[in-house]
């Protein structure tokens, strides 16, 4: 009975401890950077660009902070950036850093609502833990100490507000009518979420004619419809706002991804990023074109293929590992998705290899190499061990494709065989009746 009566306790005081590990947590966190005295650069372009748009000036010609940085995102980012210049920039990082914070705590909500949804959520490692109250925070406590994250903090982005309206989305019930909305608009604030928008489109497609096309306006279908509407809408209406920059934009600016920064750099962690290190070159070309072509196409039919079989957790992953390996730019900051990855890991493979890839993610050893900034290129002087250490998001992120890739293709070699099967037995089938009539 006393036993019965702790556990109850422990299990209601739960929510109140991870509660406070959390807060915790984030106040080191938050100490840390300040100790560390991060720069929040990109915040501050980001203000730049709403001043710039209030005052009618010249959005892609305009420079910010001591760094030269350009703007880099559609006119609609530009817009939504117009509320920071409310606030001064003391209390604009103040409130930037609270909201990453809570987005955290909501992305990692969401990626534990995607995985206890997906088949077999019975039979997650881990049990029970997964669906408690103070899930979330506990994992939130101990997240926000990865490199991705770190960095996003440090710069002030909006990695985690684009990755938390897509897993909004995608852990929305199909018949939502909002479901799509947060797709398409991440995809209007930065290009590279719009991978997902074909990942539905092709799912959708495929749920079609694998049913014969009756019923054929599905969920992946509507959602689809719903994140390209989302999308054309809201850029129209920043072209009417800002018709000039909408136009330099879509047709001069989404060409130079130079704009971007240095692909060779450290922090580029895409398939450009590590062939240009490897290469000693600043522009890999036809390697990289190639390389994107191949893991892009292979990345997308992992994720649909997981997503037939209604593998959901594995489709998201596989679909935003997919779109950053493929971009031409994809700062480590950009890998906030190593969030959903750890915990899709944690609830379905071996804790060796959980910890092992979230060491990757939390051991900042990208940072460990010969890196400095323009016009220096160290990166291009790199060894074996430095380019090792400075690929590791890469590498990592080309594993877990190919991990989940060996369900899907044990999946395809079955129906091969049943097929095979089918067509014998129909073989059979027909030639019976004829070897009686030729009797």
């Amino acid at each position: 009975m006393t036993v019965t009566v702790t556990a109850q306790t422990r299990l209601r005081s739960l929510p109140l401890a991870a509660l406070g590990a959390c807060l915790l947590s984030f106040v080191a966190f938050w100490a840390a950077q300040r100790a560390a005295n991060v720069s929040m650069l990109d915040l501050s372009v980001y203000r730049a660009e709403g001043e710039t748009v209030l005052a009618a000036g010249d959005l892609y010609a305009m420079r910010a902070t001591s760094a030269n940085l350009p703007t880099t995102y559609p006119p609609f980012a530009a817009l939504l950036f117009t509320p920071l210049t409310l606030v001064g920039v003391p209390e604009m990082r103040a409130l930037a850093t609270l909201g990453n914070l809570l987005l955290l705590v909501a992305l990692v909500h969401l990626s534990l609502r995607l995985v206890t949804s997906g088949p077999g959520a019975g039979n997650l490692r881990g049990g029970a833990f997964w669906e408690r109250p103070g899930a979330a925070l506990w994992i939130a406590a101990v997240l926000v100490w990865s490199e991705p994250v770190w960095q996003t903090f440090r710069y002030g982005q909006i990695n985690l507000l684009t990755a938390t309206a897509v897993m909004w989305d995608l852990t929305r019930r199909g018949d939502s009518r909002w479901a799509g909305v947060g797709i398409g608009l991440a995809t209007a604030v930065k290009l590279t979420p719009g991978l997902f928008v074909v990942l539905l489109f092709v799912v959708g497609v495929a749920r079609a004619r694998s049913g014969g096309w009756a019923p054929w306006w599905n969920e992946w279908l509507r959602r689809g419809v719903r994140a390209t509407m989302a999308f054309l809408v809201v850029t129209v209406v920043s072209a009417v706002v800002l018709p000039y920059d909408s136009r330099r934009f879509w047709t001069e600016m989404i060409f130079q991804t130079s704009r971007v920064g240095r692909t060779e750099e450290t922090a580029n962690q895409s398939l450009s990023g590590v062939l240009a290190r490897l290469l000693h070159t600043t522009d890999p070309g036809l390697w990289w074109l190639v390389a994107a072509t191949l893991v892009g196409a292979a990345g997308l039919a992992v994720a649909v293929l997981a997503a037939l079989r209604g593998d959901r957790p594995v489709a998201v992953v596989a679909c935003a590992t997919t779109a950053l390996l493929v971009s031409p730019i994809s700062w480590s900051h950009h890998w906030v998705w190593c969030v959903p990855t750890l915990i899709l890991l944690a609830t379905r493979v071996r804790p060796v290899w959980t910890v092992a890839t979230g060491l990757v993610f939390a051991s900042f050893s990208l940072w460990w190499v010969p890196h400095a900034p323009a016009p220096i290129r160290l990166e291009l002087h790199q060894n074996g061990w430095q380019m090792l250490l400075s690929g590791l998001y890469t590498l990592l992120g080309l594993a877990l494709l190919a991990s989940f890739a060996v369900p899907a293709l044990r999946e395809l070699r079955g129906r091969g065989r049943r097929g095979r099967g089918r067509r014998g037995r129909e073989l059979r089938g027909r030639g019976r009746p004829q070897a009686v009539a030729n009797e």
